[in-house]
């Protein structure tokens, strides 16, 4: 009877699902029939896993090691292990595939490693552990035990024909409900970059644009809602991008979504003709700044022109089809911490639809954690093995950026809060930096990071530090929080807000929906529906001031009280940049 086998691993979160472990069956599925895949995440109870695991009396168990499972995944084996010491345990992914021999000299748990790049090497090792067939000194990037010491065999080449690797989708997409679907149309990176793995494998290689063609057409066909490429630098090769993202873009269902890491600066005038066309929403791109200061970039050996990065992004954004995801690296060599805000603030000068804001980690392999000496790195010794400090930048100042990346990524990121954050900036800081330090102070010493907030509570707070810093023009600076508020969505307007309204605000509403002539020129997808459906969709607002100047100009600290009502259309058909339209009307 053939063994039963199973590969698995811990993601993250449940909307993500494994490639890694998709093409190791689809590898070997022809050899090896009696095989599944059981994926789980960080947040399943460790007892649970390991109870499903074993009730599933498998011979062979295989984990897909990374940096957010790795502790949980030791902790499971150990104990399958004492449960059944007759499984046989394979380990095998980045997290473990740099220090092999280490880890099973520490972990006898462990029966082998798949080292690097896994399909022809799994299947190599299943013929050994499944069949009796080859020696196991012969079977290149693994690491095995024999006689209670523990061996390491010859570098696995990689694989040069990557269309060898059977499609993981060829059978159709049962399992991926409600999942990202991850998906590579090449291996390996252009780049060099010292903190990144992708720089111990030499070369890019790709899989050819007829194979990547049939499985889009799978995705579009499916209409999931998002394909996430995992290509390292997505437009390495002019001729590979530009030709997938035309074909994605000629299939266009209206729904999907696809999203590449990218290098900005490596984009032409026809690549950009060509986006400047697309769909809104169809593209996302991620570029990895990481930092800006040119000594910074040649001591990682990257190589990024980010004059005419910052270029390409703008010239993206004037199109307003397509989200910008931008990245900052905190704690790589000689940036410290006031060069660190230069870089984050000539990023935010952008304007991307997200700037994350991250935390150097230094990842087993890299060149820059062989270089962690001659910086005086101090960093976590688990996983993710983040960096604590450096000689350029003290712990103490971490933990500024910590807070501060927090305040980006509620008052930035979320995009609820743009034009107050906006009006607050254009009158009373000289760097956005500053202006996100300070706020970051302030919610520390009101010990609002000790608790998690909701919605109303993140405005009011935003409100009470407007008041503490003593900025003059709070009530122009509260209409402007308010209208931030009410372009999020529907709902009641919380009571530190002023309400504009007078007894008459319904009936006037009412009449103004009734009036054919203003559904034609301001809701014409509503035509012909009833007012009380109208109303699930739209609302009105009164202000003190005209927001639409205002925003047009925000810097006006003073500015002559004149109400408006704005009506606010909820119901777009897509929501990349806006979540809603509004109209300066009169009722």
């Amino acid at each position: 009877m053939a063994m039963k086998t199973l590969l698995t691993t811990l993601h993250s979160k449940y909307i993500h699902a494994s490639l890694a472990l998709q093409y190791l069956k689809s590898y070997c599925k022809n050899e090896f029939e009696n095989m599944e895949i059981r994926e789980y995440t960080v947040n399943h109870d460790a007892d649970y896993i390991l109870g499903e695991i074993y009730k599933g009396k498998y011979d062979l168990v295989c984990f897909s090691c990374y940096l957010w499972n790795i502790s949980e995944t030791l902790t499971i084996g150990k104990n399958l292990k004492k449960v059944n010491p007759q499984v046989t345990i394979v380990l095998g992914g980045p997290e473990v595939s740099f220090d092999a021999v280490d880890l099973m000299e520490q972990h006898d748990f462990i029966d082998y490693i798949v080292i690097g790049e896994g399909e022809v090497t799994f299947q190599e090792l299943l013929r050994y552990i499944c069949k009796g067939q080859g020696k196991l000194e012969d079977i290149r990037g693994i690491a095995y035990r024999r006689d209670g010491c523990v061996y390491q065999t010859e570098e696995r080449e990689l694989i040069q024909e990557l269309d060898a690797i059977p499609s993981p989708f060829s059978e159709g997409l049962e399992g991926y409900e409600n999942k990202i679907i991850y998906y590579e149309s090449s291996r390996g990176c252009p780049h060099n970059c010292k903190y990144c793995l992708s720089s111990t494998i030499k070369g890019v290689r790709f899989f050819s644009l007829d194979r990547v063609k049939k499985d889009l057409d799978l995705f579009l066909k499916e209409k999931v809602k998002q394909v996430k490429f995992v290509d390292r630098t997505f437009n390495a090769k002019k001729s590979h991008s530009l030709e997938i993202m035309k074909y994605i873009q000629k299939r266009d269902n209206g729904y999907t979504n696809f999203h590449f890491e990218i290098t900005a600066d490596l984009l032409d005038e026809e690549t950009l003709e060509f986006l400047s066309q697309v769909r809104e929403g169809l593209f996302q791109f991620e570029v990895g700044v990481q930092t800006t200061y040119d000594v910074t970039m040649e001591a990682i050996d990257r190589r990024v022109n980010f004059d005419k990065l910052s270029k390409t992004v703008k010239k993206i954004s004037e199109f307003r089809n397509i989200h910008l995801h931008l990245d900052l690296i905190a704690g790589l060599p000689y940036e410290n911490f006031q060069r660190f805000r230069t870089s984050f603030d000539e990023v935010y000068a952008l304007k991307p639809e997200k700037l994350q804001l991250g935390f150097l980690k230094l990842l087993k392999g890299s060149g820059i954690r062989r270089d962690e000496k001659f910086h005086d790195y101090i960093y976590k010794d688990e996983a993710p093995y983040e960096v604590l400090a450096n000689r350029y930048i003290s712990y103490d100042e971490m933990l500024q950026l910590k807070m501060m990346e927090e305040m980006v990524e509620i008052y930035y990121n979320s995009h609820g809060f743009d034009y107050a954050v906006a009006f607050i900036l254009c009158n009373f800081y000289d760097r956005p930096s500053d202006f996100y330090l300070d706020l970051a102070h302030y919610w520390e010493e009101s010990g609002y990071h000790r608790t998690s907030h909701g919605r109303n509570e993140l405005y009011e707070i935003l409100l009470k530090f407007y008041g503490h810093r003593s900025f003059e023009a709070k009530d122009i600076f509260q209409e402007i929080l308010k209208f931030d508020y009410v372009r999020q969505g529907k709902g009641a307007l919380p009571d530190f807000f002023h309400h504009g309204e007078n007894r008459d605000f319904k009936n006037r509403m009412h009449r103004f929906l009734q009036d054919q002539g203003n559904i034609a020129q301001y809701l014409p997808q509503y035509e012909g529906l009833p007012v009380k459906q109208i109303l699930k969709k739209v609302h009105f607002e009164s202000f003190a001031y005209d927001i639409l100047k205002i925003i047009q100009n925000p810097r006006c600290l003073s500015i002559e009280r004149e109400p408006i009502t704005l009506l606010f259309d909820y119901d777009l058909k897509h929501k990349v940049f806006a979540k809603s339209k509004f109209y300066k009307v009169y009722l």
